[in-house]
C-alpha cells in the first residue's frame, strides 16, 4: 500500500481553525495552542502514484503533499481516525471511482482516513476530552498510525434462529434482547413472542432485526403514535383559537373514522385535516398513484405562453434519532429522502426546506445528557450533513430555521422536505408485472443504504 497525506495551506486550514476554537472555548481546555490536520489515504493498484496524487488526492494551489508520514514535532497528541468497519466513507468511495476512472483495468483498493496532531500544554484528561468530543463510535474508530489494513467482510455464517424466543417469559426476553442487540420496548417484544408463538416456531435473528428496525421509532414514528389521554387549554390570549381548533379536529375526526373510541395520537393532530379533504373530494387535485411516495398534485401553468400541464410534489422527511445518533450522515439522508421519492417519480426537485429543533448549542459539555453527544456537536455536524447532500446535487435552500429550545434536549428534531415539478405528458405511471426484470440503479452506501 502507498501512503499520501494531504495538508490544507495556512490560508485554507478552516477546519483546524474551527477545531482549535472549539476546543478551548466549548471544552474549555485553555492549554491548547494549534492543531494540524492531514487527510490521509493508503492506496494499492495504481502504477502512476504522481498522476494521482496531483489529479485525485489534492488540489495544487490549496494543498501540501506528503509521501509517508509528516512530523509533528511537538505535539501533545498525534492520533488518526477512520469509518468505522461497517460504515460508509464519502470520501474513500469517491477517491476509488476517481482512480478506477485513471486507470480503468485496475483493481483498486483505497483506505482514508484523518490524523490530528494538538499542540499545547494538555493532559492526558484533556487528551481524553478532546477524543470523546470528536470520535462517535458509531461513526469513527480511532487506528494506529501505521499502514491501515482494507476492510474484510468475512463471510456471514447461516442464519441463526432464536431458540425459545416464542415461548421466553418477559426475564427470558429481556436476556435475549441484551444478547442479540434489539432496542425495541419489552411490551412489544412480548407482543412479537406472543405472534411467532401462534406461528408454532421461533423466529430467525433476520426476522428479529427488521422487526426491530421497522419498529424503532424513526420508521414507525411511535413517538406520533403516543396514545394523549386529555387535552387541556390553558386560559390565556389564544384560548378561544385553540379550543375550536380541539373541536374542528374532533369533529374532522369523527367525519373520518366515525369511531369515537379511536384513540387520540399526534399523528391523527398532523393528518386528519388531510384525510378529512381527501374524504370530502376537495382534493380535486390531487394526483392518484401507486408508486410515489410524495403528495403528488396537478396544476395547469402558463410555459412559455401556453398553457402547460405539471405535476407539483411535495415531500418532507424526518431524521430526529439518526441525527442524534450520526448527525451528519441522519441530516444528509433526511434531505437525501425526500429528494428520492419525487426524483424517482420522475419529477425536477428544485427547492428545499430545512427546519430543526435543538437545545442550546452554547450548553457546556458536562451537561450532556447520558448516552447523547453534545448538543453543540449535533448541531454543527448536523448542518454539514445538510448542507453536504443539498450542495453536492445543486439544490437551493428556500428557507432555513433552527428553533433552539429546552424541549429539544431529549430528542432533537431534524425536518427535511422538497418541492420538485415535472410536465404531466413527461410522466408515465405503470404498474409491474410478473416476469418483468428489475433494475437496481445506484451506488454502495454501507449499511444505512
Amino acid at each position: 500500500m502507498t501512503r499520501i497525506l494531504v495538508e490544507k495551506k495556512e490560508p485554507f486550514r478552516l477546519d483546524e481553525r474551527d477545531m482549535l476554537l472549539e476546543i478551548r472555548e466549548n471544552l474549555n481546555i485553555p492549554g491548547i495552542t494549534g492543531v494540524r490536520i492531514f487527510k490521509g489515504y493508503d492506496f494499492d493498484g495504481i502504477t502512476d502514484i504522481e498522476k494521482a496524487a496531483q489529479a485525485v488526492f489534492s488540489e495544487a494551489g490549496q494543498d501540501i503533499l506528503y509521501n509517508g508520514e509528516p512530523d509533528p514535532a511537538g505535539a501533545a497528541c498525534v492520533f488518526a481516525l477512520s469509518a468505522a468497519i461497517d460504515q460508509y466513507d464519502q470520501r474513500e468511495d469517491f477517491a476509488a471511482q476517481l482512480l478506477q476512472i485513471m486507470e480503468p483495468h485496475s483493481k483498486i483498493k483505497v483506505m482514508a482516513f484523518e490524523i490530528f496532531a494538538i499542540y499545547g500544554d494538555i493532559s492526558k484528561n484533556d487528551i481524553e476530552k478532546i477524543k470523546k468530543y470528536y470520535i462517535n463510535p458509531l461513526e469513527l474508530r480511532e487506528i494506529p498510525l501505521s499502514t491501515i489494513k482494507p476492510r474484510v467482510y468475512s463471510k456471514p455464517d447461516d442464519v441463526e434462529t432464536i431458540r425459545g424466543f416464542s415461548s421466553a417469559d418477559f426475564d427470558t426476553l429481556q436476556s435475549l434482547a441484551k444478547k442479540y442487540e434489539i432496542a425495541m420496548a419489552l411490551d412489544n417484544l412480548k407482543l412479537s413472542s406472543e405472534y411467532f408463538a401462534k406461528e408454532n416456531r421461533d423466529p430467525t435473528i433476520t426476522e428479529m432485526k427488521v422487526l426491530d428496525t421497522y419498529w424503532s421509532d424513526h420508521c414507525r414514528h411511535s413517538t406520533f403514535m403516543t396514545v394523549i389521554d386529555n387535552v387541556m387549554v390553558e386560559e390565556n390570549k389564544y384560548t378561544a383559537g385553540l379550543t375550536r381548533a380541539v373541536k374542528q379536529f374532533e369533529q374532522a375526526k369523527e367525519y373520518v373514522y366515525g369511531d369515537e373510541s379511536r384513540p387520540l395520537c399526534l399523528m391523527d393532530i398532523a393528518t386528519m385535516e388531510m384525510k378529512r379533504l381527501k374524504k370530502s373530494g376537495d382534493l380535486d387535485d390531487l394526483e392518484k398513484s401507486d408508486e410515489v411516495n410524495a403528495c403528488s398534485i396537478e396544476v395547469s401553468v402558463p410555459v412559455d405562453g401556453k398553457q402547460t400541464d405539471m405535476i407539483v410534489m411535495f415531500k418532507n422527511e424526518t431524521h430526529n434519532h439518526p441525527t442524534e445518533m450520526e448527525p451528519f450522515g441522519g441530516a444528509s439522508t433526511c434531505l437525501g429522502g425526500a429528494i428520492r421519492d419525487p426524483l424517482s417519480g420522475r419529477a425536477h426537485v428544485f427547492g428545499a426546506i430545512r427546519v430543526t429543533g435543538s437545545a442550546d448549542p452554547r450548553e457546556p459539555v458536562e451537561e450532556t445528557l447520558t448516552g447523547k453527544l453534545p448538543q453543540r456537536k449535533i448541531t454543527k455536524t448536523a448542518a454539514d450533513g445538510y448542507s453536504s447532500y443539498g450542495n453536492g446535487i445543486g439544490l437551493a435552500l428556500g428557507h432555513l430555521m433552527e428553533v433552539y429550545d429546552s424541549g429539544f434536549k431529549a430528542k432533537r428534531m431534524e425536518c427535511g422536505a422538497v418541492v420538485a415539478a415535472a410536465e404531466k405528458a413527461d410522466i408515465l405511471r405503470g404498474k409491474p408485472l410478473a416476469g418483468d426484470i428489475v433494475v437496481l440503479v445506484g451506488g454502495e452506501t454501507g449499511r444505512d443504504g
